[in-house]
């Protein structure tokens, strides 16, 4: 009976602290660092530097100056020269400031949009950096510079659809903020207490190898998570923007492949560690009894 029990109260904890991780993972992600401004920055301003992201601004801000700019014959050379042009600004202090100051406004937006009542798309809007090109590009004396309209031309992160299926998740998660995480350590530690008061170490290195591999299927389907809201969020980002978009959403998610990793040795640490002890524990019982059944002299 004691084993069936014992068997069935492993099963429990395994499944628990599998559905654990990723719940914790995820509102605290939501809780500490999506819904904070400073973390939020911290995480896409480094960006700035990222080809994909300055290949995508260049591409956008060209397509929309000469959407104004009528070269004739020179339409081509123009638009080539326009084009090395931004790309050439995404490699200076103004562009990068240009980037900080349109995330910071893009922050609100995913604030707005995972957490309002109306859906709405999250984008990155680039007139700052349109503005800051023209405006080089002015001063440089470059022709057609001063045709180059300033509007809203923007890389989409989240449309507005995947916005309204993921909003009543965020806005559970975001109330469940770091308690979760606080639950799955709470929950180890009582349950390896409770179990090396009552029935010993063998049995405490039992359960902590069946909570190591709980702790390993979690980080494995938090891993899975991410990469399907990776999937999701980027199969209705139009193709011009999708490489940034694919940046923006690696970066925003980098702590969560982290803490897949840290999770993941630690699971790996428990079940070797357990595993180990109960061999060894086992050996040295054997040698116990060895030597209490050997004939004395």
């Amino acid at each position: 009976m004691r084993t069936y029990l014992s068997a069935a109260l492993s099963a429990v904890l395994l499944v628990l602290l599998t559905l654990l991780v990723p719940v914790a993972a995820l509102s605290a992600w939501v809780d500490l660092e999506l819904d904070d401004t400073d973390r939020y920055l911290a995480a896409v301003s480094p960006l700035a530097t990222d080809p994909d992201v300055r290949t995508t601004v260049a591409a956008l801000v060209t397509d929309e100056a000469m959407k104004n700019i009528d070269a004739g014959a020179l339409q081509d050379a123009v638009e080539d020269f326009l084009h090395e042009a931004a790309l050439s600004f995404t490699t200076t202090p103004a562009f990068r400031r240009a980037w900080d100051s349109a995330n910071r406004t893009a922050h609100r937006a995913v604030t707005a949009a995972l957490h309002g009542d109306d859906g709405q798309a999250v984008t990155i809007d680039l007139a700052p950096v349109i503005g800051e090109v023209k405006q080089q590009l002015v001063t440089d004396g470059v022709p057609f510079a001063d045709g180059i309209p300033v509007r809203e031309t923007s890389i989409t992160v989240l449309s507005a659809d995947r916005a309204d299926e993921l909003r009543s998740s965020f806005q559970w998660l975001r109330h469940c903020s770091v308690w979760p995480a606080v639950g799955t350590v709470v929950l180890l530690v009582l349950v390896l207490g409770l179990t090396l008061v009552r029935y010993g170490a063998r049995a405490a290195l039992t359960t902590a190898a069946v909570a190591g591999g709980g702790l390993l299927l979690g980080a494995v389907l938090l891993r899975v998570a991410v990469a399907v809201g990776r999937a999701r969020v980027l199969d209705q980002v139009p193709g011009t923007e999708t490489d940034a978009a694919a940046a923006v959403y690696d970066a925003l998610t980098a702590s969560l492949r982290t803490t897949v990793w840290a999770v993941l040795a630690a699971g790996a640490v428990m079940v070797a560690g357990g595993l180990a002890g109960r061999i060894v524990a086992g050996r040295r019982r054997q040698s116990a009894v060895r030597a209490a059944d050997a004939p004395g002299w």
